[in-house]
């Protein structure tokens, strides 16, 4: 399984209709404050940032950072507009610039949750292991963050792929404890069990994972092979026959096919 991304913040909401100052032909706005230049240019931020993420998110990736680009413009310290525009820089492969803007955001909120697991995801992606965890404790040390279970995975991703598999199985049992039903913290948790030749255990956490009724082939994959491990030549046999009528042209299924016809 992949890390994911999570992108801030809630910036999927209703967007907010145009800006307006009253004037004094309405007698309710007369003795109201008006709006300030900044706060203006807050609020075109904003909406900006928000066109630029649904753009994002319905693959108009051209128009997204020509949204995100204008957001910024409005306000270079508008943090959400410089971690969507490092996920779009990202998505086209510029590397440098998408770094540029996730250290940006954590520059501007270096306390908060989400900016730190976004960063620490890029690092993770770049093979910056040791670094990336380090923001993954930062965005899990932030009180008001609403997902410190997914940074805490994330996390334990990471140390898996630095072969990091103790230390790996402790960030996932930490996720699992703030929120049991963690897909992801299940899967890897029982991958990192099955690594570390513990099978027996791997076994409990992948029926916990199947038990939530989102079957992976990876899950499956990693299902057949603890039975396998086990001597279960019937769990194993369920498992690779649900890959092969789920999941019947995925990687982990040609992957079967070949071990079994050796």
């Amino acid at each position: 399984m992949r890390i994911d991304r999570v992108l801030i913040l809630g910036l999927l909401l209703p967007l907010a209709g145009c800006i307006t100052t009253h004037t004094d032909s309405n007698p309710i706005g007369k003795n109201l404050p008006q709006t300030s230049k900044a706060d203006q240019a807050v609020e075109a931020a904003r909406v900006h940032t928000e066109l630029g993420q649904r753009y994002l998110a319905n693959g108009d990736v051209q128009t997204a950072l020509a949204k995100l680009t204008t957001a910024l413009q409005f306000d270079p310290n508008y943090a959400p507009a410089h971690t969507v525009i490092a996920v779009v820089y990202e998505r086209i492969n510029n590397l440098p610039e998408a770094e540029v803007h996730y250290r940006k955001a954590v520059a501007l909120e270096p306390t908060k949750g989400d900016p730190n697991n976004n960063l620490g995801l890029f690092l993770c992606s770049t093979g910056r292991y040791v670094e990336a965890n380090g923001y993954f404790q930062k965005a899990v040390a932030d009180p008001f963050y609403q997902t410190p279970d997914i940074a805490l995975t994330n996390e334990g991703i990471c140390q898996l792929r630095d072969h990091q598999v103790v230390p790996a199985e402790a960030s996932f049992r930490d996720a699992l404890a703030r929120n049991a039903n963690n897909a992801d913290a299940l899967f890897q948790l029982a991958k990192a069990l099955y690594l570390n030749n513990d099978a027996f255990r791997a076994r409990a956490f992948i029926q916990r994972f199947d038990a939530l009724g989102a079957p992976t082939a990876a899950a499956l994959k990693l299902g057949y092979d603890i039975e396998s491990r086990l001597g279960d030549r019937d769990g194993a046999l369920t498992y690779s026959t649900r890959l092969q009528n789920q999941f019947p042209d995925s990687e982990q299924a040609r992957a079967l096919n070949t071990t079994v016809s050796q």
